[in-house]
Order: C-alpha cells, then structure tokens, then sequence
C-alpha cells in the first residue's frame, strides 16, 4: 500500500509500481514488458529526439461508488494513436495491444487508482516513439511503445469554476494540413509560449484561431471548444483540430439530452452569441468559460455572471462524471472495468 494524501493531489508524476513497454522492430512488435524502472536508455542520435517523431495519448481509470474501477474509453484512444502512428510515418499499435497494455497497468497499479470519495483519479499516458538510430531526416521503422501512470487530483479543487480565456493572435496552434489533427508532441510544444503569455497575464487558456485566416475557432488551449445556443450544442470543425475523445462523449451525451449537436466552422464573432461556453478535454472533463477577452479588438464577452457555471455545462459534466465513476449506467460502452 502507499501513503498518498488523496485529498491534495495535483495534477503531477507520482511513481507507481510498474510500467508497460514493447518495441518495434524487424516488421514485428515485441511481446508486452513489465518493469519499474522509470528510465529509458537511449542512443544521442534516436530520431525522436531530432525530428519530433513522437506521439502520446492520455486517459484515465477511476474507482466507483461501488468500488469497481473503470477505465474509460481506452480502445478510442488506442485508435487516435494508430492515427497519429501512420500521419507520423511510425509502426502502428494493434488496438488489442493498447487495450491490454493499458489495462495492465491499471490493474499491477491498482493500489494507485485513489478512492471514490477523494474525487481524484488514474492517469495513463501512454507514448509511442521513434528509436532508429541516425541523423537523416526520414521515418523511423524502429520504435518504443510505453504506458505509465500516475494519481492525478480533481482539475477543480473545491468545485467546478468558470475560467477566463484570452484570444491572442500572436502564435498559431496549427496549421491547415499539418499534425494538429494528430496528438504529436510538437502541437503541444509550438503553445507553450503564448500559453506563457496567457498566464502572465492572469487568464487560464488562449483561444486559438485558424492559422490561414484568424477568422474562425480552432482549440482552447490543449481542449477542444464548445459553445451552447439555442438548444444546440456547436463545436468547430477543421482538419487541424484535434479529435478530442471527451468533445466525442459529450456530443453523444448533448444529443441524448435533446440538444442539437453542430460540427461546423465557428467565426469568432459568434461568441458573443453563446448562452454558455466551455473547454473539454481528459484533465478537466470541461472547463466552462467565465468570460472571453480579445487583445486585438479589446472586447470582453462574459457568459452569464462569469462566476457561476451554467446549466447546461453542469448537466453534461455530472453525466459524463457519473458514468466514469459508475453512479449512471454505462448505456454506451464506453467503460472497462478491470478485475
């Protein structure tokens, strides 16, 4: 057993027991590894070093009010891998084999998976890399594959808050027909520096916008965008916006709730339009958005009071919550409990 305080964990790496790991090579992925050693021996010349051949997913296990733990809508993650794999010109998971290796984990770590009260949950993060040994730009036919885990706190400590956004058109997220459909670690590198900016300043995220027109909503940080008008629940559409597996879960649980779901392009203009605002990914389920600022243009647009999170935002995340830590059927098959 360990010793964690399950009431104030952050979101960080904690060491777990084991971690999972295969490589690639001769055309062939090696039988699953079990180890605890949280180091990776590797060559100065390994491309992923150079070339940013590199890809990771992340999801989560929790433990539910009847004690089982879940883990929630693994083989979608291992099919995005398998997407960022053949767009990074890199040996491709066998789906059963994601699913396995994660499910290993969860259960050889399973002292790890905090208990239902806290709130708190089990955080994957398996990575694929290039390991071919050179200093040619080129794809690698060699490769690791890993999965390690770690307890994470609830995003909000204390309850769900509003957020406050910022829309800075000084750096790009992505570009039309590059990686950003893909969850390549290059993405996440090319916001640090307005990320940096936006936090300076004192806002959570940056709203980014296309990067060929700056007329239209891409992601909101490293989440994907929704906004709520008029019974519809409306998320951009663009190739290089990433497919976010909660924005997934949650258009599936907007139309059970009779709203209309639109996947379309979003001029930024339409913000001020939205009833409700909000950022979804893994970490925070969503992250409902207090108010919207523009540097260039000076306008703020607030939802609401900007304090209080609104209706529909709550609703869709206590339905997704109750799935995940089993206090609502699971009517689409989204968890996987492990034993």
């Amino acid at each position: 057993m360990n010793n964690i305080d399950w009431k104030n964990l952050g979101f960080d790496y904690l060491p777990t027991n084991i971690n999972v790991r295969a490589y690639y090579k001769d055309g062939a992925w090696s039988e699953l590894e079990y180890t605890s050693d949280e180091y990776i021996k590797m060559h100065m010349a390994t491309t992923c070093l150079h070339y940013g051949l590199e890809a990771f997913e992340g999801l989560k296990a929790f433990r539910g009010v009847d004690g089982k733990v879940r883990l929630f809508r693994v083989d979608e993650n291992g099919r995005r891998l398998q997407s960022s794999a053949r767009k990074l010109c890199l040996p491709e998971l066998p789906l059963d084999m994601f699913v396995k290796a994660c499910y290993e984990v969860v259960k050889q770590n399973i002292d790890f998976v905090p208990p239902y009260e806290s709130g708190a949950s089990l955080y994957l993060r398996p990575v694929l890399i290039g390991t071919k040994v050179g200093i040619g730009v080129k794809a690698s036919h060699e490769a690791m594959f890993f999965v390690f885990c770690s307890p994470v706190g609830p995003y909000f400590k204390g309850g769900m808050k509003p957020i406050k956004v910022i829309i800075d058109r000084v750096q790009d997220r992505a570009a039309p027909r590059g990686t950003g459909d893909i969850k390549a670690g290059g993405n996440y590198a090319s916001s640090i520096f307005s990320g940096e900016k936006a936090h300076t300043m004192g806002y959570s995220n940056v709203m980014y916008l296309d990067a060929t027109e700056h007329k239209y909503i891409e992601e909101c940080g490293a989440a994907n965008f929704f906004g709520i008008k008029d019974g519809k629940y409306i998320t951009p559409k663009s190739p290089s916006i990433l497919p976010s597996i909660t924005n997934k879960s949650l258009r599936t649980l907007a139309e059970d709730m009779g709203l209309i779901v639109e996947e379309r392009p979003v001029p930024v203009e339409e913000l001020a339009s939205f009833e409700e605002a909000g950022a979804c990914g893994t970490a925070a389920v969503i992250s409902p958005i207090g108010y919207v600022f523009d540097i260039d243009t000076e306008e703020k647009i607030t939802y609401g009071d900007g304090q209080t999170v609104g209706a529909t935002c709550k609703a869709l995340y206590d339905r997704l919550q109750d799935i995940q830590y089993g206090r609502a059927e699971d009517k689409f098959g989204w968890t996987l409990e492990v034993e």
